[in-house]
């Protein structure tokens, strides 16, 4: 008897099928909906979260870590230095024996570069710098001697050697040997080049 009821419901299927009535949905067919995801499943959240929270966190890092520190880094010598200053500190073994420096200007040397056939020409000025009282006196005497040293010196120069990164330290090392070299004694420590010019 259970299969009576069975049987006809089977036997209604295949009619309708014959027929071509679509076939009536059954309970047991039926898919769930689907389940609400929640919000921070969302697969997008962290790239959100990222391009908010780094801007932010760049600001507050620069802001109240990294320019209290450089700060704090750049007034500490300072302090020192005034610590230092007002206090009375003895001065080192070199400082006592140090002697004032003595300056001799030359000014307006005017060569022709190398290699230019006298159409271009460089037109320099230094100051000799030394300790010794006696220079600027040796100087004087032997002004011209020096100035001959000097033109002969740059006049070897090209554009090239002129125009070179560290073409003012190689001239002054030039300078500074034979200038000692025909005074005799080491007697400039030091020369400025104040002005360095070609045309």
């Amino acid at each position: 008897m259970a299969d009576r009821p069975l049987d006809a419901h089977k036997g209604r299927q295949e009619e309708d099928a014959r027929k071509g009535r679509p076939e009536e949905p059954s309970a047991e067919a039926t898919p769930a909906p689907p389940a609400k995801l929640p919000v921070w499943s969302n697969p997008w959240l962290p790239l959100l979260v990222t391009a908010i929270a780094m801007p932010a966190l760049a600001f507050a890092t620069t802001r109240f870590v990294l320019i209290p520190q450089m700060r704090r880094s750049l007034s500490l010598p300072a302090v020192a230095a005034a610590e230092s200053s007002g206090a009375k500190a003895q001065p080192g073994p070199g400082v006592a024996d140090e002697k004032p420096k003595v300056t001799v200007p030359l000014n307006k040397i005017l060569v022709n570069v190398a290699g230019t056939m006298g159409t271009r020409y460089l037109m320099t000025s230094f100051t000799l710098v030394g300790a010794d009282e006696s220079l600027r006196v040796k100087i004087e005497q032997n002004r011209d001697q020096l100035l001959d040293l000097a033109t002969g010196t740059l006049s070897t120069k090209t554009i090239s050697d002129l125009e070179k990164p560290g073409a003012r330290n190689v001239i002054r090392a030039e300078l500074l040997t034979v200038f000692n070299n025909a005074l005799g004694a080491p007697l400039i420590k030091e020369i400025y080049i104040t002005e360095l010019a070609i045309q």
